[in-house]
């Protein structure tokens, strides 16, 4: 196909309200149509115009991984999940987490090697079950990339003011009177922060890798510093003082680990860099497993660092390393150097979560999904460089005006939405034959299994949930949906692996992901649930009255200048103009 930008259809009031008219027929013929692996690699990429550059290597992606989690992880959640939440076995919850975003990487690496293309989750979706499922995942996706990294930015003042010797960090925020509680302090440092990586991720991605790579080294040796120093002022008997390990009991453990769960988030931006990568189906699997692997160790440390320095009901909420140290005495200087380290660490952070987000944005642009100017990218940077423009906007305005408690709570649940996703749809391309020389199998059973497979999880979620004498729910539950997996793996054959890389031991690390992120969904707050319903409507209402028509539109014209483009080569024998470079689709 010609990589000439579909033009726009003139629109009249009268066109408008025909295609209102037709949304119930378009619906029925655009939700569940899927894209093969080859056309998003090809088709749909051009249409951004230019290519983005393949410049990155597998270091570039584990250091983007590890920057893009441990700012997040550590000081945002860490302090307030270990005073409020899980006492001193909040490194419990950081390996529960842990577990389950290693699961969701497994599964993420094969899609990403059979097709790396920058959509991630969104594209992923698409193929397997449609352009619905493929939007919803992917609008979700970026709410959470926007929210957690306005949390991120706030934080960001909390320890630049520690850098600076402030120990209030509200002194650095401007409260207006006439806003509501918990949106009337004003974070310009947040602000300015964003804004500032959204000009340096407009230029280049390599340029910012590098960046990334120094920052990230710094990061990884800053860390070590703050764990000797933690364990050299630390004493084992505040890890269970005053009430034991697990003051909150096994389900403060677990409610921790839904609220810790958005520090893994990171990882899932180095799915999106799949465009910009030399060698995909190697640098892939290192740089997203590695990446899972060096966060997951550090975060447990770190957490084990800090209770073992100071009892958990005595950690800050703010700032909660350099207040730590702050309140040692003699070591009121190491607060001020965790502020400086803890502050450049969230730099990485968010510089790796705004390189993800944009290019989540710029592949639904491709898509027609949203407006289509969202999808271009810069000749000559090679960047979506309109939807990271956007996204930074966005972003800035959450961080402006919304407490960082606000936003903590109406995080993850879209992160384990979207893994949970994409672990089923990982169940289903392998299971199900989708055509080729092998034909086309039944999707009955798979489908079926994963009914089972989810009301199973949910039964032992909200078991578990529920205060009461709902504990039998727990092992039936459990024991169901080991049985239905069982079942499946010796009755249904596996169809489906990729040549490259593949998940071993199908479909268990896949079942496994699903039955962990229902499970930490369950633990989440009233908060996270309401946003979600808000938002899950609010999406819902932009399909039916532009993304539906949008698509169906592209559609139509595509087919058009196919049929004006045969026509004209049999009318003069000439060629098509040349298309750009054509991927192979990493398949069996």
């Amino acid at each position: 196909m010609a990589t000439t930008p579909l033009a726009r259809p003139h629109l009249s009031f009268s066109t408008i309200l025909h295609s209102l008219s037709q949304t119930p027929h378009r619906l029925r013929r655009r939700m569940f149509v899927t894209w093969s692996p080859d056309q998003e690699l090809n088709q749909v990429r051009q249409r951004s115009g230019a290519d983005m550059k393949r410049k990155l290597e597998w270091y570039d992606l584990v250091a983007l991984g590890v920057a893009g989690m441990l700012g997040a992880g550590v000081f945002v959640t860490t302090g307030r999940v270990a005073h409020k939440v899980s006492g001193p076995a909040v490194f419990i919850s950081y390996i529960v987490a842990g577990v389950s975003a290693l699961l969701s990487s497994m599964c993420y690496t094969e899609f990403s090697v059979e097709m790396p293309v920058a959509g991630g989750a969104f594209s992923y979706l698409r193929v397997t079950f449609g352009e619905f499922v493929g939007y919803f995942g992917g609008a979700n996706i970026l709410m959470e990339y926007v929210l957690s990294n306005a949390a991120v930015a706030r934080t960001f003042t909390e320890y630049l003011s520690h850098a600076f010797g402030v120990d209030d960090p509200k002194s650095w925020r401007v409260e207006v009177d006439g806003l509501a509680k918990g949106y009337n302090a004003l974070d310009f440092p947040a602000v300015a922060l964003i804004l500032l990586i959204t000009l340096c991720l407009c230029h280049s991605t390599k340029e910012s890798s590098i960046v990334n790579v120094v920052m990230t080294v710094f990061h990884v040796i800053f860390f070590g510093v703050v764990i000797v120093a933690c364990f050299a002022n630390g004493n084992p008997k505040n890890l269970i003082k005053p009430k034991g390990l697990a003051p909150f009991g096994a389900r403060g453990v677990l409610d921790g680990a839904a609220i810790v769960y958005v520090s893994y988030i990171g990882y899932d931006s180095v799915s999106t860099m799949a465009e910009e990568i030399r060698n995909p189906s190697k640098s892939l699997p290192i740089g997203i497993a590695g990446s899972v692997l060096i966060v997951s160790a550090l975060y447990c440390l770190m957490a084990l660092a800090l209770c073992s320095m100071i009892p958990y009901d005595e950690i800050l909420d703010d700032a909660s390393f350099s207040s730590a140290f702050k309140n040692m005495v003699g070591w009121r200087w190491m607060g001020n150097v965790v502020g400086v380290g803890a502050s450049l660490g969230i730099v990485a952070s968010l510089l790796v979560a705004m390189l993800g987000q944009a290019r989540y944005l710029c592949v639904v642009g491709r898509a027609r999904l949203v407006p289509f100017w969202l999808a271009k990218v810069h000749p000559s940077t090679g960047t979506p460089i309109n939807a990271t423009i956007f996204l930074g906007i966005c972003t800035a305005s959450i961080a402006l005006f919304t407490d960082l408690e606000i936003v903590i709570e109406m995080i993850s649940i879209g992160t384990l939405l979207v893994f949970y996703l994409v672990a089923g749809a990982l169940i289903y391309r392998r299971y199900v034959k989708l055509g080729g020389g092998g034909g086309i199998s039944s999707p009955l059973p798979t489908l079926l299994f994963l009914l089972l497979l989810t009301s199973t999880s949910i039964g032992f979620s909200l078991s578990w949930k529920l205060n009461g004498g709902y504990w039998w729910g727990l092992p039936m539950f459990g024991i169901a949906a080991i049985a239905i997996t069982g079942i499946f793996h010796r009755k249904v054959p596996c169809n489906r692996s990729t040549a490259e890389w593949s998940v071993p031991l199908m479909p268990w690390p896949a079942a496994s992901s699903i039955f962990l992120s229902v499970f930490l969904m369950a633990s989440l707050k009233k908060r996270s649930f309401l946003r979600f319903v808000l938002w899950s409507c609010f999406i819902t209402l932009f399909y039916a009255l532009y993304g539906v028509h949008s698509t169906f539109h592209a559609e139509e014209m595509e087919m058009e200048m196919e049929m004006e483009r045969g026509a004209s080569e049999g009318d003069n024998g000439e060629p098509s103009p040349p298309q750009q470079a054509k991927l192979e689709v990493q398949g069996p």
